[in-house]
């Protein structure tokens, strides 16, 4: 891996409405650990030695503080306040960047599944390119509507955007000095808008977005397939 320095920017600003929850998501309990618990071990996992900063509404932080102490003791991790919007979150996160020849992941903390695998396939791609929106293709028919009526889409032409999305700082750190635009639905957008060239790269179809009952019950499956995994893979190595 390159001597660039690596970070990684987990942006929980949840309030669990879809979910009908009394506490946000990112804090919801999955096989014993928060949500936002997940993405931070995996990129402290995948990546030894990336600097980690967690961004979580004003008034979440002090929940944030004990989360982290309880549950992911000896990662250093810098929380910070989020913003009105995620383009806002995402900005204040970057702030704590000074560093214009490095490695930036920006991902969603309510997606716990995120793959080592998938975490390098981003880095590398950033790395080179200068960008990385991992991305999948749309299995489903489409259809778009208008004044009532619908025609088909080709779906061929489709994606399916996931995080982390993944850029080298010296592209990412300018594009967040632009005025906020209501278009600002990513960080692609942000960095595209600022003329720079976005590169897609093979996304993930288990790393889901928590939203609803539904997804978390999905992730618990998901996970414990995983565990259920593990020590067939060692023993296969042995």
């Amino acid at each position: 891996m390159n001597d660039n320095n690596k970070y990684a920017i987990i942006v929980a600003g949840g309030k669990g409405t879809r979910m009908g929850a009394d506490v946000p998501k990112q804090f919801l309990h999955l096989l014993g650990k928060p949500l936002l618990c997940y993405p931070i071990l995996a990129f402290a996992q995948a990546i030894p030695g990336i600097e980690l900063i967690l961004v979580v509404p004003e008034d979440q932080m002090k929940s944030a503080e004990i989360v982290t102490r309880s549950y992911l003791n000896g990662i250093n991790i810098t929380i910070v306040a989020g913003g009105d919007t995620r383009y806002h979150s995402v900005r204040n996160g970057l702030k704590h960047i000074k560093d214009d020849g490095g490695v930036v992941f920006i991902h969603d903390g309510v997606r716990p599944l995120v793959s080592r695998e998938l975490i390098l396939r981003c880095f590398w791609q950033a790395s080179e390119k200068g960008s990385a929106i991992p991305a999948v293709s749309v299995m489903d028919s489409m259809r778009i509507t208008d004044n009532g009526a619908s025609k088909p889409l080709d779906r061929s032409l489709l994606k399916i955007v996931q995080t982390p999305q993944t850029f080298r700082t010296g592209i990412i750190l300018p594009a967040f000095q632009q005025p906020y635009l209501p278009s600002f639905t990513d960080e692609a957008t942000v960095v595209e808008s600022n003329k720079k060239k976005i590169y897609l790269v093979e996304g993930d179809r288990e790393n889901i977005k928590v939203t609803t009952p539904g997804d978390l019950i999905l992730a618990e499956a998901l996970l414990k397939s995983r565990e259920k995994v593990k020590p067939a893979e060692a023993s296969s190595q042995q």
